[in-house]
């Protein structure tokens, strides 16, 4: 009985001695203190991203971007492999863009990207399939498909879009304001908040070229931007052009 006593004891205190080993579960404060980048710290400047008359700063087709009466013109009358962007020469992290977005022809979404890189090789005969220009990132999309999309990524970034679809217009002008601050991701469109994300993997944020997205289709489309003023490490920490 002594023996079956002691036995006994020495699970107990083996028990309790295990338990104490394990560590706390994380509070629910550390894990959005965790999930919460801060915005970066850089100079804050306001550039013109487009002078209304040239596409001087960016690279895209030729043939498939122009620009006309003070408006970028995204259209293709051939089918896309791809979709295609009109990138940005120079590189992004923390960023306020203010523009207008127009879809002519097509029901097929646009879109703003932004924290990834260029990636023609998605295709193995970029040449051919018209891949030079293809960008892997995050998207910001309109209007059709309102949302965000991680691209050549996860996909669907789980983002709703019915804020967005309740203001958007599909075949008018939009004004939109993209705000990215550490991982975070803010948007407004014709005056309302439509979203505001953080990126739940900080590690996949890149710092990188700001693109306007011409859709793979099948059919023409037609896509208009214009404006395109950017702050860089913005001062204000809010959306400026919410009512």
């Amino acid at each position: 009985m002594r023996r079956l006593s002691l036995f006994l004891a020495v699970i107990l205190i083996g028990m309790a001695q295990s338990q104490e080993k394990k560590p706390s579960p994380p509070t629910k404060s550390a894990n959005k203190v965790a999930l919460e980048l801060p915005p970066l710290k850089g100079e804050s400047k306001s550039l013109n991203l487009f002078d209304g008359k040239t596409l001087d700063g960016w690279s895209g087709y030729q043939d498939l971007w122009s620009v006309k009466d003070g408006v970028i013109i995204a259209k293709n009358t051939k089918p896309l492999k791809f979709s295609t962007y009109l990138l940005t020469k120079d590189s992004f992290s923390d960023f306020r863009v203010i523009f207008s977005a127009k879809l002519v022809e097509s029901e097929m979404h646009s879109g703003i990207s932004f924290w990834g890189e260029v990636r023609p090789g998605v295709s193995k005969e970029p040449e051919k399939d018209r891949s030079e220009h293809t960008y892997a990132g995050h998207l910001v999309m309109f209007p059709s498909g309102y949302g965000m999309y991680d691209l050549f990524g996860r996909n669907g970034l789980g983002v709703d879009g019915g804020p967005a679809k309740k203001v958007g217009k599909q075949h008018d002008w939009n004004d939109i304001e993209v705000l990215t601050q550490g991982n975070r991701v803010r948007v407004a469109i014709n005056g309302s908040a439509v979203v505001d994300w953080r990126d739940p993997e900080p590690k996949r944020i890149k710092v990188g070229p700001i693109g306007l997205q011409l859709h793979s289709n099948s059919i023409p489309q037609e896509i208009h931007f214009k404006g395109l003023s950017l702050e860089t490490f913005p001062k204000e920490d809010r959306l400026i052009t919410v009512k």
